[in-house]
C-alpha cells in the first residue's frame, strides 16, 4: 500500500504516546511535530499539513483530552477523524443522468492509465448494475491507443465506437453519442487524449468535448505516484473543465501517497475510485474513514468484508460452513477455499487489513510468494479421491508418494498437512462459538503489537461484530425470499 512509510512513521509516534502515564503539553507539542514531519515526508501538501496539524493541536489541547483516562488514545482517535475529514469524510457514487445514457469523461496525463481505469470502470458497472457501457474512442495521437482501447474492450466484453486517427476528436464523440442512443446503451465512456503536460491545444480539445457531450462525470485519472504533481495536475485540470471527481492509480505501488491526502483538500473534488492492482477486477470506492483506518494501523475490515462477500459463493460458503461444524472439512474444501481467497488479492495485502497487523513488526515486508499456493496445489492434487475425502488417511507412505507425485520435499509435504489439520481444529472452535466464537478470536488481536487498544481498539472491533452481524441478517432474508 501506497501509505506503508506514513503509517510506520504515525504508529511509532503514537505508541511512544501511549506509553507514557501522562500526557504533557510538552509531549502534545512533540508528538504534533513528528505527525508534521510524517506527513511532509509522505508528500503530503504544505499547506494541508499545516491546516491539519493546528486543528489536531486545538482539538488535542485542553484539560478534557490532556487528564483523560486514556489520553493518548483520544488525541489518536481526533488524528483519525481529522484524516477522514481531510480526505472528504464520505464516500461519493458516480453521478447518474435521469436518462440514459449516463456520459463519464475520463481525462488525465497520458501515462496515469485512463484507458486501463476506463475498463475497470465498466467492468465494475456490469458487474454491479448489469449496465451496458459503451466506450468512445477519443485519444487520435497516441500511437495504438485505439488498439489498447479495444484489446481492454475485448478482455470484458464492452463494444468500442471509433472513426480512426484521421477525424476530429469531437466528430467521433457527437457520432459516438448518436450510436450510443440507438443502442440503448446506459454508459457512455470517453477515452480522451492526454498529453505529458498540460498544454493549451490539449484543453481546448477537452474543453469542446465537453461542450458537446454535456458529461454527468469529468473523471481525472492521477498517477499517486507523481506525489505532488498530482495535485498540480488535479488543480490545472480542474481550473479549465470544472472535474467531478478523481480516480487514483497504482496506489499499490512504492509511493509516499501524500496525493491521496491532499487532492481534496486543495481541489475540493472528492476521490471516487483507487485503483490498486493491474488486474480489471481491481478498481474500488475510495471510502475515506477506511483508508484513515489503515493509514493508522487499524485495518480496514469493511472493505476485507466487502472482497469476501464479492468473492466466496454463499451457498459454497454455508456449505463449507457447515462442514467445518461437523468437522467433515476436507482436502477439495481446502482447494475451493483457496481459489476463492486467491481471487481477493495478494494474501499479504488482506492481512494488512486486518486490526492491528497492517504494520505488525512481525509482517513487516511480508511478501507470500503466489508459488507458494501453486506447490500446495500440486500435493493435494497428487492425492487420491479417498485421500482428499479422509485427511486422517495420510500415513508416512502416502505421504513420500505425495512427495513424489508433485515433485515437492517430503518436508514440505509435512508440513502441509501439519497446517491443514491445525486449521481444522481452529475453524472447529470458531465455528462451535459461532458468531461469538468468531468475535473472541478476532476480540485477542487487540492485544497485539501495534493494535491500539483502550476504546479505540474496542471501536474497530465493535464496529467489525456489527457489520457482521448486519451480514448475518441479510442472508438470513436473502434465504427467507428465496424460500
Amino acid at each position: 500500500m501506497a501509505f506503508e512509510g506514513l503509517t510506520e512513521r504515525l504508529q511509532k509516534t503514537m505508541e511512544k504516546l501511549r506509553r507514557k502515564p501522562k500526557v504533557t503539553d510538552a509531549d502534545l507539542r512533540e508528538t504534533m511535530r513528528e505527525i508534521r514531519l510524517a506527513l511532509l515526508e509522505a508528500d503530503v501538501n504544505f499547506t494541508v499539513v499545516k491546516n491539519f496539524v493546528k486543528t489536531v493541536q486545538e482539538q488535542a489541547v485542553g484539560a478534557e483530552v490532556l487528564k483523560g483516562l486514556n489520553p493518548a488514545q483520544q488525541i489518536v482517535k481526533i488524528v483519525n477523524e481529522e484524516l477522514t475529514k481531510m480526505m472528504g469524510e464520505t464516500a461519493v457514487p458516480l453521478n447518474k443522468s435521469d436518462h440514459i445514457p449516463t456520459v463519464i469523461m475520463m481525462v488525465g496525463l497520458q501515462g496515469a492509465g485512463k484507458t486501463t481505469t476506463a475498463g475497470k470502470l465498466a467492468l465494475r458497472l456490469k458487474n454491479e448494475e448489469k449496465a451496458r457501457p459503451m466506450f468512445i474512442a477519443a485519444d487520435i495521437y497516441r500511437p495504438a491507443a485505439i488498439t489498447q482501447l479495444k484489446q481492454v474492450a475485448d478482455s470484458i466484453d464492452v463494444p468500442v465506437f471509433d472513426l480512426g486517427t484521421d477525424v476530429d476528436p469531437v466528430e467521433i464523440v457527437r457520432q459516438g453519442m448518436e450510436v450510443a442512443k440507438e443502442h440503448h446503451n446506459d454508459y457512455v465512456i470517453i477515452d480522451t487524449a492526454g498529453r505529458l503536460q498540460i498544454d493549451e491545444a490539449l484543453m481546448d480539445e477537452l474543453a469542446n468535448i465537453k461542450e458537446l457531450a454535456h458529461p454527468d462525470e469529468i473523471l481525472l485519472v492521477v498517477d499517486a505516484m507523481t506525489g505532488q504533481n498530482a495535485v498540480n495536475t488535479a488543480e490545472g485540470f480542474d481550473e479549465k473543465l470544472d472535474i467531478t471527481g478523481v480516480v487514483l492509480t497504482k496506489l499499490d505501488g512504492d509511493t509516499r501517497g501524500g496525493a491521496a491526502m491532499s487532492i481534496r483538500a486543495v481541489t475540493g473534488k472528492p476521490i471516487k475510485f483507487v485503483g490498486e492492482g493491474e488486474k480489471m477486477e481491481n478498481l474500488d470506492v475510495f471510502y475515506p474513514d477506511r483508508m484513515s483506518s489503515r493509514i493508522l494501523g487499524m485495518g480496514d475490515m469493511l472493505t476485507l468484508i466487502e472482497k469476501a462477500q464479492k468473492n466466496f459463493d454463499e451457498e459454497q460458503a454455508a456449505e463449507t460452513m457447515r462442514k467445518m461444524q461437523e468437522n467433515n472439512f476436507d482436502y477439495n474444501d481446502f482447494l475451493d477455499q483457496m481459489d476463492q481467497v486467491s481471487k481477493m488479492g495478494p494474501l499479504e495485502d488482506l492481512i494488512k487489513m486486518m486490526p492491528g497487523m497492517a504494520n505488525n513488526p512481525a509482517l513487516k515486508n511480508i511478501n507470500i510468494d503466489p508459488k507458494q499456493f501453486l506447490h500446495i496445489k500440486a500435493i493435494i492434487q497428487s492425492m487420491t479421491s479417498e485421500e482428499r475425502e479422509n485427511p486422517d488417511l495420510m500415513n508416512p507412505s502416502r505421504r513420500r508418494r505425495l512427495a513424489a507425485g508433485s515433485g515437492r520435499p517430503i518436508v514440505e509435504v509435512n508440513r502441509m498437512i501439519k497446517q491443514f489439520d491445525q486449521m481444522r481444529k481452529m475453524m472447529k472452535q470458531v465455528t462451535n462459538g459461532n458468531l461469538n466464537g468468531m468475535e473472541n478470536m478476532m476480540g485477542g488481536l487487540g492485544n497485539m503489537p501495534g493494535m491500539p487498544g483502550g476504546k479505540l481498539g474496542k471501536m474497530a472491533m465493535n464496529r467489525m461484530a456489527r457489520q457482521m452481524k448486519k451480514n448475518k441478517k441479510k442472508r438470513l432474508k436473502k434465504n427467507k425470499k428465496r424460500k
